[in-house]
């Protein structure tokens, strides 16, 4: 990176935390702490829902999930708009009227003390994991790319978080939140015109759609029902919709975004926004990486995105094999490039015929490079066998570092930072929140002073802070961490959503049958989990979010049948 390209990262940041800090303070109880002063409109806390979604992992991994797969991914977010139009009707009247600081002060209230610790509990566990997570898995790859000591990226990210979120709490995350959503869409934007502009001049934006679609980049949409498979319409309007349930409506670190809002009507308007702009978002970003694909259809990409990786291979014993196999990629990539550019030529003069046989002739070539890539992975697994085979979150970056011009790399960089810190910071606000709100006040101190809560709030959100920095640290010494934390927020959301789903709509089974169908739930998902990882269960982990759901609703309402009547 240039020297101005660090100018434009550090004084982004720098701003985006000393605007927050600057404009948050005056948060001196524990109302205006932990929700705002309730002064938030509908578009802050439409952003902050979103900016706490999408995390850096969104803007790394997603443009190379299209570059790999194509639009698919965006069928995962159908079931949003409806998981909004649910919670507007049903969860935030009740939340706003009961005026509760987290969402589980609601379930001593319909159920008693143990199922609001159980599910703040579980909340803590995948969240406080969360956190870490949060930081580490853009840490890696930026430090792979940079050539930065991952530590000194993860205490970058994770010091600028905790200091703006302790000093503000929940206003300084939903005005950083603001901020950064900001120079996300800007750097995205950018990214889509720089793409244009760098394509051959005869490929076009309407070229390289046709081009995308006939190597099998854009289908959006697949009606096969498959529950092995993560991302089709059915595991998106069914499986998905649970998982948004859950997560826009029991857990805190969104709770706690629309909690701060002005009115009812406010939060519906920013839960409804979300829901309707998150969809052409993600399919932004993943058109962004079709375009990405396309244009490595005219440069050649390298045969793994991973450089370091690449730069071991091609210094080790197997030299000779990745020489010969860098010159045959080299080769089917130019004579690919020829029949890609007849293929346009075909489709323009509307030769359907010639249309056809160029496009199975380019599906070949792109098939034989990815069987030389798979030959690539097969040698560097020899040299690493702890190498991490999939490189799609390195695409992007890789353009970006290679590609673009100076400045703009400094912005996008920022774009994940700012994804970084904008997720990082809603989940150590609620954290906080959480331990203060339903155990220290709850249980251990309910009678302190307004201003002691406030600066246990403030110790708890360091506490969390430190503990995201130290568990991202060590995350670098674990193998496969990343992808075990990946499936933890679909291992614990089910169960929590199906308390929920009792609490609000089956009066009349009591607490001790729900606090067990919970725990007999958990139980079922961690024993599923373990099934499918070793194979031997054929449905991928989305669909844990409505068994686990239906799991507690189910065993509670036989329980409840059963049970000793007083």
């Amino acid at each position: 990176m240039h020297s101005i390209d660090f100018i434009v990262l550090f004084g982004t940041m720098l701003a985006i935390v000393l605007y927050g800090t600057w404009k948050t303070r005056k948060s001196h109880d524990l109302k205006g702490y932990l929700l705002g002063d309730n002064s938030m409109k509908w578009g802050t806390i439409g952003l902050s829902v979103m900016a706490t979604q999408a995390s850096a992992i969104t803007f790394l991994s997603t443009p190379g999930q299209a570059y790999q797969d194509g639009m698919g991914f965006v069928q995962f977010y159908f079931g949003m708009p409806i998981a909004m139009i649910i919670l507007s009707a049903v969860v935030v009247p009740l939340y706003f009227k009961l005026k509760v600081y987290t969402a589980y002060e609601f379930l001593e209230q319909r159920f008693d003390l143990k199922s609001r610790v159980l599910a703040a509990f579980l909340f803590l566990i995948s969240r406080g994991l969360a956190a870490g997570i949060t930081i580490y898995a853009p840490a890696i790859i930026l430090t792979t790319i940079l050539k930065w000591d991952i530590n000194i990226t993860i205490l970058i990210i994770g010091v600028l978080v905790i200091v703006y979120t302790v000093s503000g709490g929940t206003k300084a995350v939903a005005e950083t939140q603001k901020q950064q959503m900001m120079v996300i869409m800007a750097g995205m934007f950018v990214a889509f015109i720089v793409l244009l502009i760098k394509l051959p001049e005869q490929i076009g934006f309407s070229e390289s759609l046709v081009v995308a679609g006939k190597m099998g980049k854009m289908n959006v949409i697949d009606w096969k029902f498959d529950p092995a498979n993560r991302y089709n319409i059915w595991s998106g309007l069914t499986a998905a919709l649970f998982l948004f349930l859950a997560y826009f409506g029991t857990d805190q670190s969104q709770v706690q975004r629309y909690l701060s809002g002005k009115s009812i009507k406010e939060i519906r308007l920013g839960l409804l926004f979300n829901g309707v702009f998150k969809i052409p978002m993600q399919f932004s970003i993943l058109l962004v990486g079709v375009l990405v694909f396309i244009f490595y259809q005219f440069t050649m990409p390298p045969m793994f995105f991973n450089q370091v990786e690449l730069d071991r291979l091609a210094n080790s014993k197997y030299e000779q094999q990745y020489s010969a196999l860098e010159n045959e990629h080299q080769q089917v990539f130019e004579q690919k490039r020829l029949v890609i550019n007849e293929l346009v030529e075909a489709d323009k003069s509307g030769d359907k015929e010639r249309s056809a046989q160029l496009t199975e002739k380019v599906n070949q070539l792109q098939n034989r490079q990815e069987a030389i890539k798979a030959e690539v992975v097969g040698l560097m697994k020899d040299i690493n066998p702890d190498l991490d085979a999939k490189d799609s979150d390195y695409v992007f970056i890789s353009f970006v570092m290679k590609y673009l011009p100076h400045g703009i790399i400094g912005l996008l960089m920022a774009v994940i930072f700012s994804a970084a810190m904008s997720s990082s910071s809603s989940e150590l606000n609620s954290l906080g929140s959480t331990t203060v709100i339903d155990f220290y006040k709850r249980m251990i101190n309910d009678s302190g002073t307004e201003k002691h809560y406030l600066f246990m709030s403030r110790l708890f959100t360091v506490f969390w802070g430190i503990l995201a920095l130290l568990f991202a640290v060590f995350a670098s010494q674990l193998d496969n961490l990343i992808q075990a934390v990946n499936i933890l927020g679909s291992v614990f959301y089910g169960p929590i959503l199906g308390i929920f789903i009792v609490a609000f709509g089956i009066k009349y089974v009591k607490a001790n049958a729900v606090f067990v169908a919970t725990i007999l739930s958990e139980g079922v998902i961690v024993w599923l989990y373990f099934l499918s990882r070793s194979g031997k269960l054929g449905i991928t982990y989305l669909w844990f979010n409505p068994i686990g759901a239906l799991l507690v609703v189910a065993i509670a309402v036989i329980l409840q049948a059963i049970w000793p009547k007083k």
